[in-house]
């Protein structure tokens, strides 16, 4: 099981948590170059702004935080591996109970179709993972997101590690010695997410 206080240290450090999926074994990871957002110059694509515009989807913060969880660790269409494993679940419940975990939902029609979720820290909000059931509602979702984000003047949006979805959206890699500066100026500020 993990330990909350154990999970809140390892942020601070610049670690996080993904369990093997083969066994299901929690391991750290502290990637020598990270995936970071400037949310202050972050710009959404003109097809999520389109989107926002037409009202197609409605956001929603920490109304169904246990659904995206579990959303994010169902398994994708190319791969039925998960890195999210029941007990990285749980421990993020705990988390989300606390109020430092919280989750960023895309609703069609009433229906729960895409969103994401992560840990706010001070002034640092660490983006766990994200999923869509519909095209561009985790999109959406993370437009929401970052405009919170930067009415609340957080310094720092983590996402961990590059891929190409998180390229599209904007996510540049930093150097851990970098990364590692953001963390500690951002992780002092007192923010509150909610």
């Amino acid at each position: 099981m993990i330990r909350i206080d154990e999970l809140l240290g390892a942020y601070r450090q610049g670690f996080f948590p993904m369990s093997d999926p083969k066994d299901e074994k929690i391991f750290w990871c502290q990637p020598y170059k990270r995936a970071v957002f400037n949310i202050d110059s972050y710009r959404a694509s003109r097809d999520v702004l389109r989107l926002t515009r037409k009202n197609e989807f409605t956001v929603t913060f920490n109304k169904e935080f246990a659904g995206v969880i579990k959303g994010c660790a169902a398994p994708r269409k190319n791969d039925d591996e998960t890195w999210i494993s029941g007990e990285i679940i749980e421990a993020y419940i705990k988390l989300h109970k606390l109020g430092l975990a919280h989750s960023i939902e895309s609703w069609y029609e009433g229906e729960l179709v895409g969103g994401l979720y992560g840990i706010a820290m001070g002034g640092a909000f660490f983006g766990e993972s994200m999923f869509s059931r519909r095209s561009y509602a985790s999109q959406i979702a993370f437009n929401q997101l970052v405009i919170h984000l930067k009415e609340r003047g957080y310094l720092l949006l983590d996402a961990q590690i590059m891929n190409p979805h998180l390229q599209k959206l904007g996510a540049v890699e930093i150097e851990h010695e970098e990364y590692m500066r953001q963390l500690s100026r951002a992780v002092q500020k007192k923010i509150l997410f909610l």
